[in-house]
């Protein structure tokens, strides 16, 4: 039986590849019945975005698709994990387990955050006094030691030394700086790589985000994101990044190296798959940038406004009629083919840890328990 697969246009490419094209799913038909298998292009660069209210499949699909690129050969798989649930990817306990590895603290290195986005990580204006000052820290600096000594011998009034110093103390205790952080080449060893964010509040899951983004983005052209901007080995996998509840990181300082893969990703080769049960809290960008749209089951009128409003020609009818209302299934909106599709999402092959606890299993194990 033939496979379609998904982002993939008519471009003489007729018979694709299998090694680089990962299972998906299948269609579902119009009676509900099982359809020809469905596969997601993994040969190309992609913007893709998977959307859907709590408890219809969104995180799972999304690692559904981690799965699949962890599978195949050239992909360099990353995983932005701020609620714990993707672990399971590094699971070898059965037939089904895939080349991963989680990053329980993940760490970057300070500089890989521009001097210019630090005053906002840090939760100061850039135009007042102590903003300034931590801009200027950045810009001389390296690492976490050196900005705060550079800070505490600044020509400045005491209390904006004080002032800027108390907040970069504060960073430091998020302990994801380091000079030994992640860089391109450590996330683009062949494994998928999971950064488990659960334990980070926003701000520092941001800092995590922005310096992944920018490592895979500039690894590919070569370029190091240090501040001394110097030349690096160029990463020969193609970065597939993934992140959960997107609208988080393109709320904070993570927003602009998103973007900028999100707009000229496609060169270098890199991926972005982000999902969210937010679409509406997302910039325009995110939406229509891009090329693959996985639309789980939403209710929200301002979610499915912010969907309709990138809807291309193609799509036949009305966005919320054509949504599907089951957990599992999706409507693919496919910008390459220009087509959509109704897909029933395959069972993961992996554990999936975003299942919600139930009273009645606490109950149970309780009972058991006395």
């Amino acid at each position: 039986m033939h496979t379609e697969v998904l982002g993939r246009g008519d471009d003489g490419d007729a018979s694709p590849t299998p090694r680089f094209a990962g299972s998906f799913g299948h269609h579902r038909a119009r009676d509900g019945s099982r359809g020809a298998p469905v596969a997601i292009d993994f040969d190309r660069p992609h913007a893709a975005l998977v959307v859907g209210k709590r408890g219809y499949g969104k995180s799972y699909t999304l690692g559904v698709l981690a799965e699949a690129a962890a599978r195949t050969p050239g992909v360099a798989p990353v995983v932005i994990d701020p609620m714990g649930v993707f672990g399971g990817l590094a699971d070898d306990s059965g037939s089904g387990s895939v080349p991963a590895q989680v990053v329980d603290e993940p760490t970057i290195r300070a500089d890989a955050i521009p001097p210019a986005s630090w005053p906002a990580l840090v939760g100061t204006d850039p135009d007042r006094p102590v903003g300034a000052l931590v801009w200027h820290a950045a810009s001389a600096a390296t690492t976490m030691g050196e900005m705060r000594e550079a800070v505490a011998s600044a020509d400045a009034a005491a209390d904006v030394r004080r002032a800027a110093g108390n907040r970069l103390r504060r960073a430091a205790s998020w302990n994801v700086f380091d000079p030994a952080g992640l860089d391109a080449r450590a996330l683009a060893d062949g494994a998928a790589t999971v950064l488990d964010c659960s334990g980070l509040d926003d701000a520092p899951s941001n800092a995590v985000a922005a310096g992944v983004a920018a490592a895979l983005y500039d690894g590919r052209l070569g370029r190091s994101t240090a501040n001394d901007g110097g030349a690096e080995p160029r990463v020969d996998r193609l970065p597939w990044l993934f992140v959960d509840e997107a609208h988080v990181f393109f709320g904070g300082v993570a927003s602009e190296p998103l973007r900028t893969i999100l707009t000229r990703g496609r060169a270098p080769g890199v991926s972005l798959v982000t999902a969210t049960q937010r679409p509406s809290a997302l910039p325009e960008v995110a939406v229509s940038q891009s090329d693959l749209r996985i639309v789980h089951r939403l209710t929200a009128g301002s979610d499915v406004r912010a969907l309709a409003a990138a809807d291309p020609a193609y799509v036949d009818g009305d966005l919320a009629e054509s949504m599907p209302t089951a957990p599992g299934e999706a409507l693919v909106v496919d910008d390459t083919a220009e087509a959509t599709r109704t897909v029933a999402v395959r069972t993961r092959d992996t554990p999936h840890g975003g299942a919600s606890p139930r009273a009645s299993t606490a109950a149970r194990a309780i009972e058991t328990d006395e």
